[in-house]
């Protein structure tokens, strides 16, 4: 006999899908904004900084890089407030998601920075451009075009991975799945939805951000 699956049971509750896509798109877009300020801060350093700089950016690149996202949200959220810093569980999951993107990006902005050609740079320093507008007109914009598909791609993977924000009972998509099946007990149907919604999301992050980057991040950079 054919197991009988009713996806009414799971979207009846469309409002609790509905705050767990909110909260994923808003943790989505504060890691992806502060995160490409961290990679693009810590791929100067790492490129162009002074040594002692060079070494704490690499540092901090290899312990997230080498260390489970899912470790890095317990330290955040279980493990500072030993130190004293208390955090909600949506400033922690912003932060760990904000730190863990920024060591990435730092890695792929830094390719793209050293692959800039240093005829390019040597032109910019001869028309007596400062190091900042060098970095700002002449280094930054292609080299954000050259790394922005392996940017765009690591967005989306942090998106997906704010799925383990609900272990800290964040509401995101994947703690609306979790607790509507285990209202109902209908698993399947649960995370049926919830799987074609995040392939729409990402569907749609990726588009929105290859639409955004040549129009306000990195112009018309050759």
């Amino acid at each position: 006999m054919a197991p009988a699956f009713d996806f009414g049971a799971v979207l009846v509750d469309w409002r609790m899908l509905l705050l767990g896509v909110a909260w994923t798109i808003g943790l989505t877009i504060v890691a992806a904004v502060f995160g490409l300020v961290i990679g693009i801060a810590g791929g100067w350093v790492r490129a162009e900084g002074p040594r002692p700089f060079r070494l704490a950016v690499g540092a901090y690149v290899e312990l997230i890089r080498n260390t489970p996202f899912i470790v890095q949200l317990f330290f955040i959220f279980f493990g500072l407030p030993a130190a004293g810093v208390r955090l909600s569980a949506e400033t922690a999951a912003m932060l760990a998601m904000v730190i863990n993107l920024g060591a990435y990006a730092t890695e792929i902005v830094r390719a793209g920075i050293e692959a800039t050609p240093r005829g390019q740079i040597e032109a910019a320093m001869s028309l007596a451009l400062s190091r900042a507008q060098t970095f700002r007109h002449i280094i930054l914009p292609p080299g954000l075009r050259k790394v922005w598909p392996a940017l765009v791609s690591q967005i989306v993977i942090v998106m997906l991975g704010s799925a383990v924000c609900g272990q800290i009972s964040v509401e995101e998509l994947s703690f609306a799945a979790n607790l509507i099946q285990s209202r109902n007990f209908r698993s399947f149907e649960a995370y049926f939805i919830v799987t074609l919604v995040y392939l729409v999301l990402a569907i749609l992050l990726r588009q929105a951000l290859n639409w955004i980057g040549p129009r306000f991040i990195f112009g018309g950079a050759a």
